[in-house]
């Protein structure tokens, strides 16, 4: 099937991270195809830190709540209220907060398709040929000098062109959108997210309940096969009051717990996203990290078109890990040890005690950096956890 155009770069996934990557090269003057899935929208607690409102330009009308403490909930019960103090974490509908992000690449210039990527081949001269089915008609063919692959966690584009894809791990999530409550005897607060780490509901990971203004997302999420995560989530609602909300829609999908190890194909590919295995660990999050992985993204595709050097395309996945590897290692730690037994989720949610604890914690996300200013909480810290991974302390 022949081409009948030719783009600087076709961007496959109109997420966080494909939008993001679609709207800092069209504002570069590069034509860009921006496609997009029709219909899907991932299941996401949907929270935006401080730093992603900033670096992104994230309008106050995207944000449907703002969140002003969290509660850890240990298996037996145990509620430990967090303040964030000083501040707010943001909390946007993806259906709205992903077509904005899509609609605002194409005022910049980026055009924009509906379709699902099927496969990517090579002309005579080398140069990709994306295929791709629109959401009404025959296939269709264009020409890429370059591609960036942020179709999810499960990314064809991946899978086809860069090595190791096919072993990335994952925990799957699932949440339910509801109607909030308006019986203020429920102990819901909008202003709060409630983060519940118990066996039942999540053997591996945690559940959760974050308000989205007139919404509420309810979810749970596990990496074992055969855990009933409906299941779960129904249970959750009836134990919080939250059974006889409205259900507006329910979501599944794989989320990525660890980046991969080569995130291009040497060539003109490059992945961003949950494509490349950006969300963080122990937390899930991974809106801020999708969007900052779609910019570098972005930037080593301008590097390979302007200087036409392969070598260009690692430096998205090289610039990422330079600030963020060493989070994602200490969380993905934190995942597999303290998330392992009822005894360690006890302890862990008693750790969230400490005022040490929660403010280089609440510093640390709202930021994206490790906060260092403090050493003194660092030792303190430290010789706390001690006491707890060796029974030392009080659950």
């Amino acid at each position: 099937m022949a081409a009948s155009e030719t783009f600087d770069v076709v961007v496959i996934g109109g997420g966080p991270s494909g939008a993001t990557a679609a709207d800092e090269l069209a504002k570069r003057g590069r034509k860009v195809l921006l496609l997009d899935r029709d219909g899907r929208i991932k299941p996401c607690g949907g929270a935006i830190p401080p730093r992603a409102i900033r670096d992104y330009q994230i309008p106050d009308h995207m944000l449907v709540a703002k969140i002003r403490s969290a509660r850890m909930v240990s298996p037996s019960d145990k509620q430990v209220d967090i303040p964030i103090d000083n501040g707010y974490v943001g909390m946007v509908d993806r259906a709205e907060f992903d077509e904005w992000l899509r609609a605002r690449a194409e005022s910049h210039g980026a055009v924009r398709r509906i379709g699902s990527f099927e496969t990517l081949t090579r002309d005579v001269d080398g140069t990709a040929l994306i295929h791709y089915k629109p959401r009404d008609g025959a296939s269709t063919t264009v020409r890429a000098k370059s591609v960036i692959g942020a179709d999810g966690a499960k990314s064809l584009v991946a899978r086809q062109q860069v090595k190791g894809a096919e072993r990335m791990k994952f925990v799957f999530a699932y949440h339910e959108i509801i109607r909030a409550p308006k019986d203020l005897c429920i102990d819901y607060d909008a202003k709060r997210c409630d983060v519940i780490y118990r066996g039942a509901l999540s053997p591996d990971f945690y559940s959760w309940i974050f308000p989205h203004g007139d919404t509420v997302s309810v979810g749970t999420g596990s990496a074992h096969k055969g855990f009933s995560m409906r299941s779960s989530v129904t249970s959750l609602r009836e134990t919080t009051g939250l059974a006889a909300c409205e259900t507006l829609r329910r979501e599944g999908a794989p989320i990525p717990m660890k980046p991969l190890g080569r995130w291009d194909n040497g060539r003109d590919v490059v992945l961003a996203g949950d494509a490349s295995g950006v969300v963080a660990p122990a937390s899930g999050e991974g809106i801020y990290y999708a969007m900052l992985g779609g910019e570098l993204a972005a930037e080593a595709v301008e590097a390979l078109l302007a200087t036409g050097d392969v070598r260009s395309l690692k430096l998205a996945r090289k610039r990422f890990m330079r600030e963020h590897g060493l989070v994602f290692w200490v969380l993905g730690i934190m995942q597999r040890y303290w998330y392992g037994t009822e005894k360690r989720r006890e302890s862990f949610v008693k750790i969230c005690e400490d005022r040490d604890v929660q403010k280089l914690t609440f510093d640390s996300y709202m930021n994206k950096k490790l906060e260092r200013k403090k050493p003194m909480a660092h030792v303190r810290i430290f010789f706390k956890d001690l006491a707890h991974l060796f029974g030392f302390a009080r659950a």
